[in-house]
């Protein structure tokens, strides 16, 4: 989850605690996805425990996170107890809030139910004249900055990147020569709402960039949706959520590289993605790692379901008792695993880092398509979670073939033997 949507989750929860005392509550979470992990997570750092999740999906049930266990949504009637008003609670992190709300009420529930993210600002289910004026305001105010981004780059064709993910950076770089070859795109502008995502356009060449901030940039898309502006592409494969291409994956497992290939760009299946060309920075400190005998561990990453401390702590044994010199890779005020030390370099400078070290093992985000062509055994660990409300499991859409080990963190891991 990106950082500014897990803030508002962190603030939202703290509403709902305030206003209805959760500690009182038997807490039901509805749908079954990275996000409602990460929710319970945040709720167990509260001294709160989760009783079930709530999901229709057949394939899902019976699954666990640190207690919750995953059941039909009729079950709530049986679960929640007699006063179900007074003695529980729903908390939902899915954009289909209004659908199971609904659902919720069609079978008798009567407590509160809750909405933590409010991932889709792009629509809103209510017709009243305050929604239609403020969406109206949105979209005139996104015409405006549209305005002002074609006049300071002279027309250019605008892709727009409305998610804060490396990955899907990394995705959309790597297929869009071809799709600018398919448009005839010559000149276009990358607008994306933080530096780092300006680094990542910047791996694959000397792009033009705009840094927005995201409520700009969510303006932008706005008006481009209403107004059918085509001289703007939205580039991502689910926000904002106005195309139905995840649907597909009810039904079939597509990747997501392919999914941005075929599915966002709709080359064909065959189109060979571009590798970065341009990532020549050097770590300042590069001279100060033991070449070919250290480890680069990435244990932090906001948009994915954390990994039990303990497997981080087998690897690091391990490791050091194998006399190699042990780094975390940290960002603000992130801590570095024990027996390892700090290190910070830019999201440019890591591929060096990691070639210098000659191994690294991470978490599977965003940070490890970055280091894909990274000249060094690389493994990625895999947190047990779907992907969204699938029945997908991460390991099977994020798998990386250049990686040397996609590994399930909730396995048994014989790192003596990788």
């Amino acid at each position: 989850m990106e950082k500014s949507l897990f803030d508002e989750m962190v603030h939202n929860v703290e509403l709902i605690d305030h206003g209805i005392d959760l500690a009182s509550k038997k807490i039901f979470l509805f749908g079954h996805c990275n996000a409602t992990l990460e929710l319970i997570d945040l709720l167990e750092k509260k001294g709160l425990k989760t009783t079930a999740i709530l999901d229709n999906s057949a394939a899902k049930q019976g699954q666990e996170y640190k207690g919750a266990v995953v059941v039909l949504p009729n079950r709530i009637m049986t679960m929640a107890g007699k006063k179900t008003e007074a003695d529980s609670v729903v908390l939902i992190t899915s954009r289909f809030y209004a659908s199971m709300l609904q659902q919720l009420r069609e079978l008798g529930y009567e407590g509160p139910v809750r909405k933590v993210i409010d991932y889709n600002t792009y629509a809103e289910y209510s017709l009243s004249d305050d929604t239609v004026a403020r969406m109206k305001e949105r979209e005139n105010h996104g015409e405006r900055l549209l305005e002002r981004v074609s006049a300071k780059f002279d027309h250019h064709f605008k892709v727009l990147c409305p998610f804060n993910a490396l990955g899907d950076i990394y995705f959309m770089m790597s297929y869009w020569p071809a799709y600018a070859k398919k448009r005839n795109i010559d000149q276009v502008v990358f607008c994306v709402p933080s530096n780092v995502l300006a680094d990542v356009i910047h791996m694959f060449g000397d792009y033009l960039v705009e840094v927005l901030k995201q409520n700009e940039l969510d303006a932008m898309i706005q008006a481009v949706i209403y107004t059918k502006d085509e001289s703007c592409f939205i580039a991502h494969q689910d926000r904002p959520y106005v195309v139905n291409l995840s649907k597909v994956l009810y039904k079939k497992r597509i990747p997501l590289e392919q999914i941005y290939c075929c599915g966002v760009y709709g080359l064909p299946v065959n189109t060979r993605p571009v590798k970065p060309n341009a990532n020549k920075h050097i770590y300042k400190d590069i001279q100060s790692i033991p070449e070919g005998k250290a480890v680069v561990f990435s244990p932090y990453a906001k948009s994915v379901t954390s990994i039990d401390r303990k497997v981080w702590e087998e690897a690091v044994n391990y490791y050091v008792s194998a006399g190699y010199k042990c780094y975390t890779n940290v960002v603000g005020d992130e801590k570095a695993l024990d027996k390892t030390e700090a290190i910070s370099p830019s999201l440019l400078e890591l591929k060096s880092v990691v070639e210098r070290a000659g191994t690294f093992v991470g978490i599977r985000s965003g940070l490890c398509d970055i280091l894909r062509e990274a000249n060094a055994k690389k493994i990625a660990l895999y947190p047990d979670y779907n992907y969204c409300d699938t029945k997908w499991k991460s390991i099977e859409m994020y798998y990386i073939e250049q990686f040397e080990y996609n590994l399930l963190a909730t396995e048994v891991i014989e790192w003596e033997k990788l």
